[in-house]
Parts: C-alpha cells; structure tokens; sequence
C-alpha cells in the first residue's frame, strides 16, 4: 500500500507512522508538485486540503482514499473525486479545543479590556478607569453549532453565558440553551451581546451575513469571525466598525490571505486582525494524526468504518 503525503510533518511524526505500520510505503514531499511523479501509484494520499487540483486527481490512477489533515474543504476538486467515487475523510474535531480557548480569550480581552491595559503599561499610566465588563449574563450567540461551536459554548457556560446556537436544522445541541437555523437566526440578534462565526465555506453561507445582520445588532455587540473570509464581505465589516454598528469586530479568518499590509482593516479601531491562528497549537499534528492512524487501521481491515467521512456532494 502506497501512501503519499503532501506536506512535511516533524521527524519524529514520520517516524511514528513508519513504526506503527511497516507495511505501508509512505513517501512524503514538502509541495504537491514534488509529489505528482509519485501519484499514479498512491492509493492514498494525505494533504492539508489545499493543494490537490483536478489534474493531481486525475494523475492518481490508483487513488482510492484522500485523508485531509484539516477540517476545512472548500478547495477541494470534489467535481474529480466524485466521478472517480474516492473516499474523503477530514480531521473534523480536532480544533475545537484549541479555537474555543481562542474565542474565549478574545472575549474575554475585550471584556477586561486588556489591549488598554497592555497600553497603559506600555505608557507608564495607573488609570483604572476603563470600562470593563463581565461574560457572566452575557448572550452568546455562536453562527455553527458544530464540534467547535460547542464547545464554545460550553466554556461560555463556565462563565455563565446564556448561549444560543444555529446549525442547519435547528436541531438541539449540546450546551445551547436555543437553537436557530440560518433562516431563523435574525431574531436573536438584538439580543446577543457576542456573535461568533464559526461556519464552514459553502454555497449556503457565502456572504450569508449582509447589512441588515449588523442593523439588527446591538451597538454594544461584538462580533467574532474564526469560520471563514467568505461569510460577509469586507465592505459591510468595515462599513459596520466606521458607523458604529457594532462595538468591535475581531477577524482571524480573510478572503484573502495573508491580509495584505496596506489593507483597512489594519487601521480600524474598531477591528482586530489575528492571522488565521485561531486553530493553530503544538497539538494540531499529532491530533490529526492521530485520526488518520485510528482511519488507517480501519481501512486496512476493511471491517470497521471510517470516522469523519465526507459527503463529497454536498462538501462536508
């Protein structure tokens, strides 16, 4: 069995995967490129999701399973995969620890204020009047009540957050006390003191949140995005910070990356700007590897099923 990784982890991860299964050839390149003579004969192979282009899956003749390291899709050739009929499975899961103490950790600097504070050190200022805040009470509204979108939850309900959650059926979620739809979620807005995007990069969410969304929100509201660039577009984010529709916007995911150095949203006040990081800890390869591990295992004894498998029509 031949298995071709499309990135380079650590020594100590490649090392791992040749212990744990001597009977599988894994070669491992650090571009796609580098790897296309290797293709025809894979049938696996293993990539972070943004790299693989029709033309790769057409070269893998011998394809028969894509393990994608990430939880994100939407640049994946699902048109090819489909007509070849290729297993996709993701690392679904595995970020929602390290996004949800992210999330946290932003509401809770803006709550205490703590870029002010940080300024003031800087400054050599003792002044304690800032206008500080608690999340006990607040209401959290999380767009994609998912793993991660849980799990915020969750910790938002240590801090005694009232939690409202929308998914694609409205279906009840663990750690929402309600739950809406896209279709229904408007209502709520006026209500939530926090909003969190945490939706995936589809037809139906494209550009889903448009002006109206902001209106509707409270001026003391914040809004967090750590989903994807696409959900609003960036004229409507900067119009909301400019007219005050919202009291602050912090931004970890773009429609372009990296964000450009002369872009606007670096000189707004009103909007912070983290490079896409939300996910990202020393923990993220061995969990994803992890996955692929337990996945391979199952695939090799063709008795078990795979878990995170992806429906390749609708993407996720």
């Amino acid at each position: 069995m031949k298995v071709v990784v499309t990135f380079q982890p650590k020594e100590e991860f490649v090392t791992d995967l040749r212990e744990h299964f001597p009977e599988v050839e894994f070669s491992f390149y650090k571009k796609i490129h580098e790897a296309e003579h290797a293709l025809p004969h894979a049938e696996i192979i293993v990539t972070m999701g943004e790299d693989l282009t029709d033309r790769h899956i057409e070269l893998s003749q011998s394809l028969k399973w894509i393990m994608v390291t990430s939880a994100g899709l939407e640049k994946m050739p699902f048109e090819a995969i489909r007509r070849k009929g290729i297993l996709v499975t993701n690392a679904r899961g595995i970020h929602k620890i390290p996004m949800a103490e992210f999330t946290l950790g932003l509401m809770l600097q803006y709550a205490k204020q703590l870029k002010s504070v940080l300024k003031q050190e800087e400054e050599g200022v003792w002044s304690r009047r800032l206008p500080t805040s608690e999340l006990n009470g607040a209401s959290l509204l999380v767009l994609g009540a998912g793993a991660i979108g849980s799990e915020i939850a969750r910790l938002g309900k240590a801090f005694n957050m009232k939690t409202a959650g929308v998914n694609s059926s409205g279906k009840k979620a663990e750690h929402f006390d309600q739950m809406f739809t896209l279709g229904n979620f408007e209502g709520f807005l006026p209500q939530a003191d926090y909003i969190v995007a945490v939706l995936p990069s589809t037809e139906k969410t494209t550009y889903i949140l448009q002006t109206e969304h902001f209106v509707k929100m409270k001026d003391t509201a914040v809004f967090i995005n750590i989903g994807r660039g696409d959900l609003v577009e960036e004229t409507i984010l900067l119009d909301a910070a400019r007219t005050e529709k919202v009291a602050h916007i912090f931004l970890d995911v773009f429609e372009q990356e990296p964000l450009p150095a002369d872009h606007p949203f670096w000189q707004e006040n009103r909007i912070s700007v983290t490079p896409h990081l939300s996910s990202i800890t020393k923990m993220y390869m061995p969990r994803a590897l992890d996955i692929f591990k337990k996945n391979l295992i199952a695939y090799s004894n063709k008795s078990e099923e795979l878990i995170n498998v992806i429906d390749s029509e609708r993407g996720y």
